[in-house]
């Protein structure tokens, strides 16, 4: 029937009516308000996507920066890798995985006149995504994302943090420290006036712990300051890796030295002056979505879910009047 949408056994209305409400809220929701299955709803979900995007993925066309990141699925340890185009702040590929197996069938898919257009890459240090990019586009700039580099410190200071204390501290400062931990890590400008207040205090009672933070602040310091000059920047960055070495705190040291070997990479981000947090921020949106819908069984549909969020800026779904 002209009014019947094929494959589903209902109205075209209908369909466009459940179709938006997925835009808006979790599946299960729907199900409840329709009275439908979720297998139901989960169909005509994946069915309104693929109608919007015009296929099952986006081109791959025109791209000129990407950003590689992978990204968990689950929220566990099974992941997607991610390709961001940094142009237009759209995610245009998904594999299943982190290895450079993954990598490598969006270069295939690519193709060597596509690849050739490619002038720059950001991505983290991970050995399997440095050998593919290195192999597929050696003509490529490839960048070092800040946002690795800030958790590498993190993860640095949280280390000391557990070597001065032990795994269960006796103390009131070892104790308050381990239920806090989350104020060393977090940055300084979100914190509120008390929560600063009652780190400087902790902070004060051991030095070791407050030189850490006093550099992991520092470099961050450093990433926001808006660079004209790269020599600037460059020396500051000498500066910082010279301090975490002398600091004589193990996790630190090897942070400078290995921020040191990587130092260009760093520095090219504010050379070109390309959106170096833009791939973070996509997988914010992305743990969003998986922690909204509490887990998706099927990969595809998380998959369109993914491309529906991060790709249809103008998603005629969510221009739909209930």
């Amino acid at each position: 029937m002209p009014w019947e949408v094929p494959g589903h056994r209902m109205t075209r209305r209908f369909f466009e009516l459940i179709a938006a409400l997925c835009r808006r809220l979790p599946v299960s929701e729907v199900a409840k308000m329709a009275k439908l299955s979720w297998e139901t709803v989960c169909r005509v979900d994946k069915t309104s996507i693929e109608l919007a995007l015009g296929g099952d993925r986006p081109s791959l066309d025109g791209l000129t920066w990407i950003g590689v990141d992978e990204v968990s699925r689950t929220g566990g340890h099974v992941y997607f890798t991610v390709v961001t185009d940094l142009k237009s702040g759209s995610v245009v590929w998904l594999g299943e995985g982190k290895k450079a197996e993954s990598l490598r069938a969006f270069f295939e898919e690519l193709g060597p006149e596509r690849c050739a257009r490619i002038e720059g890459v950001i991505s983290d240090l991970g050995p399997a995504y440095v050998g593919v990019i290195a192999q597929a586009v050696p003509h490529a700039v490839h960048l070092l994302d800040r946002f690795h580099v800030i958790q590498w410190v993190n993860e640095a200071v949280n280390t000391i943090r557990r070597e001065v204390f032990g795994g269960a501290p006796r103390d009131e400062l070892g104790r308050q420290l381990k239920v806090k931990k989350w104020m060393l890590l977090r940055a300084r400008e979100a914190l509120d006036l008390g929560e600063k207040r009652l780190l400087g205090r902790l902070l004060r009672q051991n030095r070791t712990l407050q030189r850490a933070y006093l550099l992991k602040e520092q470099l961050r310091g450093i990433f926001r300051y808006g660079w004209i000059y790269l020599g600037a920047l460059r020396r500051a960055l000498e500066g910082w890796c010279r301090m975490a070495v002398r600091s004589r705190l193990k996790p630190l040291v090897q942070v400078g030295h290995r921020l040191r070997e990587h130092m260009e990479k760093l520095v090219g981000g504010f050379e070109h002056g390309i959106k170096m947090g833009l791939v973070e921020a996509i997988n914010g949106k992305i743990a969003q979505l998986r922690r909204r819908a509490h887990g998706y069984r099927d990969p595809q549909y998380f998959m369109l879910k993914i491309y529906q969020t991060c790709f249809l800026h103008d998603d005629p779904w969510a221009q739909v009047i209930l």
